[in-house]
């Protein structure tokens, strides 16, 4: 059966909680429709990496060099109709029947700009969002619009946890968001010597957002999605959602510079959690099912470990 969906997934000395994504993901969404891409930092816990990729051996592993390339490289190969991004401390606890996803973009083919699954009645219901309902597959499926979102969350288009894009929207958002002039290209990308001479000045990273290439997950996440704001006159404004399905569960600290207000204690670090992944412990995702998240963003209060 042909997958309908690329899944791509980025991740950084989190084993433990890829393996975490990557099970919960499959035990909510048919794996066989499925092709995931995982865009793996090299950095530490190498041994463990593997032996998540053992385990999970349909997905395609790209290990990190250039970050602005091997991303754009994996988005102009694949062939699916749809894409959904994946960081690697989300957790999913619901389904929906990917058909009811396909119907919904077939029939508002127009107006569609993605399809949520960290979305549902529950998160929104306080938000003062006007929320609107159709019909797809016999079902009601829920829309509001990005463009006058009431929270954070809301309107804020451009996502990399949980958000089903069709894949010639994502291509055509990126190709406009970044610079395509071959001496720009050339001038600007984040290994070339001009960049790599501004990083000692510490101006690097304002010259790449200016010239919209991005060095990281962070970067292509909020750069891209200031740009679906600042040109929301050319995309499809309306955000569809059925059911909350997934959410983030941050204990450690999401990079080196951003703050996590989710953030634990020493116990949660990376080396910490990978010394648990190496004693047979597994983040306890049937705990997360019965005791499902009502935020979008939860902490240490879901991150339960299990021993194998």
């Amino acid at each position: 059966m042909k997958e309908m969906i690329s899944n791509i997934v980025f991740t950084k000395n989190r084993p433990l909680q890829l393996e975490a994504y990557l099970e919960s993901l499959y035990k909510h969404f048919p794996q066989e429709l499925i092709q995931t891409y995982i865009i793996y930092k090299v950095d530490m816990f190498h041994n463990e990496y593997e032996q998540v990729f053992k385990k999970f051996t349909g997905c395609i592993v790209v290990q990190e060099k250039d970050y602005h390339s091997d991303f754009l490289s994996i988005i102009k190969h694949i062939e699916t109709k749809y894409i959904l991004f994946g960081v690697d401390d989300v957790v999913f606890f619901n389904s929906i029947d990917l058909n009811i996803i396909n119907e919904t973009f077939d029939k508002n083919e127009e107006n569609i700009f993605g399809f949520s699954l960290r979305f549902g009645q529950e998160i929104i219901e306080n938000s003062r969002d006007i929320v609107n309902k159709t019909l797809a597959g016999g079902q009601t499926v829920f829309y509001l619009d990005w463009t006058k979102g009431q929270t954070p969350n809301t309107r804020y288009p451009f996502e990399l946890c949980a958000t089903v894009y069709h894949a010639k929207l994502v291509r055509e958002i990126i190709k406009s968001s970044i610079n395509n002039n071959p001496l720009a290209v050339k001038l600007f990308s984040p290994r070339s010597v001009l960049i790599k001479v501004l990083k000692r000045f510490n101006a690097a990273r304002k010259v790449l957002k200016r010239f919209g290439y991005f060095y990281s997950p962070n970067t292509l996440e909020s750069w891209v999605c200031r740009w679906c704001r600042n040109h929301s006159e050319q995309i499809a404004k309306y955000l569809y959602f059925k059911k909350f399905c997934a959410s983030a569960i941050q204990v450690n600290m999401v990079n080196t510079s951003t703050d996590n207000a989710h953030e634990g204690t020493d116990e949660y670090t990376v080396e910490n959690l990978n010394n648990k992944y190496k004693q047979g412990y597994r983040l306890d995702i049937d705990y997360i099912n019965k005791n499902k998240p009502t935020t979008t963003h939860i902490g240490q209060e879901y991150f339960k470990l299990k021993q194998l």
